[in-house]
């Protein structure tokens, strides 16, 4: 279950009295919860919510559990990808959550923050582990670190509701790479989503079961790593005709699908970008057509 916040923990962490948070709450401007006792408590995703909205400054995050530094200062997107670059090859945990934390407290969106200053960074360091410039050891320690940060991320974002689409994905059988399809989890819950991972390294078999038995409206697949370049297109054919029957739309993305591969797969739309899977969601709930989204040539 969440932590719940008592409004004396609240109003600390932000930095105003009691008296002005409970006006807010009472005005709608914060959500709140009752105990059985009638007492008012608030979730940690209603307060960040209000602090993103409002602008409000933090005083003491770490009362509520976050970065004692976090949401004191305006983080430039450029700037931060430097700094998290920085933190992962130095193993500084603290200031890599903080600096991700920050950009989110700035109303920064997830494609925003994976995009340009997550995907580059970590980009940085495997070009350098490839190299030979830094140790394995480093390169594996910057995604655990970052993977920590995404599920502690994903909890500070609104639980999208009963009534909202349902989005599921991962990676197939030998592909191992973690972040990108947790990165396309928190782009779909921000966005309202019901959307689940279901991780890495999936059979075919078991996502096409998870079509039918879910029946999502939208399925992405991250593909980072192909072990078998024929087996997979023939694999993915099926998943693409299973999802078409259900009225799913086949999102599909990652650095393993070069052009000529692509030309022989047949998927709802291409996201090279998290930008560009925020996008295509974005145009699935716009509209009341059943259709599971324009098919590449």
């Amino acid at each position: 279950m969440k932590q719940l916040l008592t409004p004396h923990q609240v109003a600390k962490a932000i930095g105003v009295s009691e008296s002005s948070l409970k006006r807010w709450c009472d005005k709608g401007m914060l959500a709140t919860q009752r105990t059985a006792g009638g007492h008012r408590r608030l979730t940690i995703e209603a307060v960040l919510e209000f602090m993103r909205e409002s602008g409000h400054e933090m005083a003491q995050p770490e009362l509520i559990g976050l970065p004692a530094a976090v949401g004191k200062g305006t983080v430039v997107v450029e700037r931060a990808s430097e700094m998290l670059r920085e933190a992962l090859i130095a193993g500084d945990e603290g200031v890599a959550r903080r600096t991700i934390l920050d950009l989110f407290l700035a109303k920064q969106s997830v494609p925003v923050i994976g995009d340009r200053v997550i995907a580059p960074a970590l980009s940085h360091v495997g070009q350098c582990w490839a190299e030979g410039t830094l140790e394995v050891y480093q390169e594996r320690r910057s995604c655990e670190i970052v993977s920590r940060v995404l599920h502690e991320w994903r909890g500070l974002i609104a639980t999208p509701s009963a009534q909202a689409p349902r989005a599921i994905g991962g990676t197939v059988e030998a592909d191992p790479y973690v972040l990108p399809t947790s990165l396309c989890e928190l782009t779909l819950r921000e966005l309202g989503w019901q959307a689940e991972s279901y991780g890495t390294r999936l059979p075919f078999a078991t996502l096409i079961a998870a079509v039918r038995d879910v029946r999502p409206r939208l399925c992405w697949l991250s593909v980072s790593y192909i072990a078998d370049e024929a087996e997979f297109i023939a694999k993915f054919a099926e998943l693409f005709d299973a999802t078409q029957a259900c009225g799913t739309a086949l999102a599909v993305g990652g650095t393993a699908l070069h052009e000529p591969l692509r030309c022989q797969l047949r998927y709802s739309a291409f996201c090279d970008q998290l930008a560009h899977l925020a996008a295509f969601a974005t145009s699935l709930t716009s509209t009341s057509s059943n259709d599971s989204g324009q098919v590449n040539p």
